[in-house]
């Protein structure tokens, strides 16, 4: 086989395709849709009870740490989030005491990508008299637009790389709505939109697309974008650095890997920027730290750590608990499309399986591997791209137009079976992190739970 041939894509890899505008079209219906499902989910709630959520409040602390109270060593916790804002249900302190020092559990790189949202809400807080603490309303319904404006830049990329792969138009339209409402995309953009995963996705996705463009077209600017991408992937969670092991995938063949490893050389001046890039991003949680502690760097998650003798591969993907499979199908059913990329490309197979297979071991080494309360396996949202190639990949590769049809009858079915289990995890009919084979089968597909809770 050779390999210099097999990328069906690679002569017009990064033309935009006439399809590319209705494909935007689809986003911002998209967009829509999740706009005023936000709206119909969080107006009738207090935010004071807590719409930013669990680990997200410490994603999110660092703006009002930074820019109202001043104190990056949380003091403001105490009359906020214990007083002014306690919610039973919703209460958790993300703060962690360190040689004395109080700091935040998390990492900064949610914040920034926050950033701008903050600032309207804080602008319109002021000009429509809510307190300009942080924590009032328009802040967290500025949060919940910064998800869903991520979610969107994600889309448009995703459409840009499944564009690289020849997926044509109709197919990634598909393919966009089945990641976003046949996923836990979706919960995690109109519930518990201050969490990682929808930021990550974003610009693990935009790292994607940009390092694939790099090693077709072999330009500075793409070089020097993939490094300011990874630096902030780096600094949103470190562990999603492993996303640079996919990059000889993205190449398609060891041919045009080792011509992009070459091309380095030639454009030094750019790798050097690149990786200038990634160290500039990533030092800013090294300058919180020098200033909450006086180190440059501390692990923030004290006894918590990876058990890599003990990992829970199996569990992980189909346990009753939190599987992956389980609790969000399509993602098994895009493996078909490991199938139609064998006979494309084996290299481009045989290394994505191994990057899968790693990053499975890593994330389910963590000592608890269910990550607490979530839907699914949450931390997969990241890398979903991957899957979504898949997809693409599968729905291209059919030669007959009735497997094509049972396919996507397939996709459609299980995009409406992921949307009745996230409602079921929203009314708690799905325990958040309590779940068994017995519990599972008794709501399963229950309709009638949801429709009795509405009434």
């Amino acid at each position: 086989m050779n390999d210099k041939v097999t990328d069906p894509s690679q002569e017009s890899l990064m033309k935009i395709k006439p399809g590319y505008f209705l494909n935007k079209y689809a986003i911002l219906i998209i967009s829509v849709i999740l706009v005023v499902v936000s709206l119909n989910i969080n107006s009738g709630k207090d935010y004071r009870s807590g719409m930013i959520m669990s680990d997200g409040k410490g994603y999110y602390a660092y703006l009002p740490a930074i820019f109202i109270y001043h104190d990056l060593h949380f003091g403001f916790f105490d009359t906020i989030e214990k007083a002014t804002y306690y919610s039973e249900h919703h209460f958790y302190d993300y703060r962690y005491t360190l040689e004395g020092n109080v700091i935040d559990k998390y990492y900064a790189g949610t914040a920034l990508a926050m950033l701008p949202f903050f600032g309207l809400g804080h602008l319109i807080a002021g000009a429509t008299g809510q307190p300009q603490d942080g924590y009032s309303s328009w802040y967290t319904t500025c949060i919940n637009l910064a998800a869903i404006i991520y979610l969107a830049i994600g889309l448009l990329f995703l459409t840009r790389l499944l564009q690289s792969y020849a997926v044509r138009r109709s197919y990634i339209t598909l393919v966009l709505v089945a990641m976003v409402f046949g996923t836990n995309i979706f919960y995690y953009t109109v519930v518990e939109f201050a969490m990682s995963h929808i930021y990550s996705f974003a610009f693990i996705t935009m790292f994607l697309y940009s390092a694939r463009k790099y090693m077709k077209e072999k330009r500075e600017k793409e070089l020097i974008c993939s490094g300011l991408l990874l630096g902030m992937i780096t600094l949103i969670r470190p562990v999603n650095i492993l996303i640079i092991l996919a990059v000889p995938f993205l190449a398609g063949s060891w041919f045009d890997l080792k011509n992009a490893i070459r091309s380095l050389w030639i454009n030094r001046k750019g790798l050097l920027t690149a990786v200038l890039g990634l160290l500039a991003v990533f030092s800013i949680q090294m300058i919180i730290y020098r200033i909450q502690t006086g180190h440059l760097w501390v692990y923030s998650y004290g006894d918590e750590r990876f058990t890599f003798l003990h990992p829970h591969m199996l569990s992980i993907l189909f346990s009753y608990k939190k599987g992956l499979f389980l609790y969000t199908p399509l993602l098994l059913i895009s493996l078909s499309g490991f199938y139609f990329l064998w006979k494309k490309n084996r290299f481009s197979t045989w290394w994505l399986t191994g990057f899968l297979l790693l990053l499975t071991y890593v994330l389910s080494a963590w000592w608890m591997w269910y990550y607490g309360g979530s839907f699914s396996s949450r931390v997969y949202i990241e890398y979903f791209s991957i899957f979504a190639i898949l997809l693409g990949l599968t729905l291209e590769g059919f030669s007959g137009l009735l497997p094509r049809r049972i396919y996507i009858s397939l996709i459609i079915l299980l995009t409406l079976v992921c949307q009745i289990q996230t409602y079921q995890y929203r009314y708690y009919f799905i325990h958040w992190s309590e779940m068994n084979k017995e519990k599972y089968w008794e709501v399963f597909m229950r309709i009638d739970l949801l429709l009795k809770k509405g009434q």
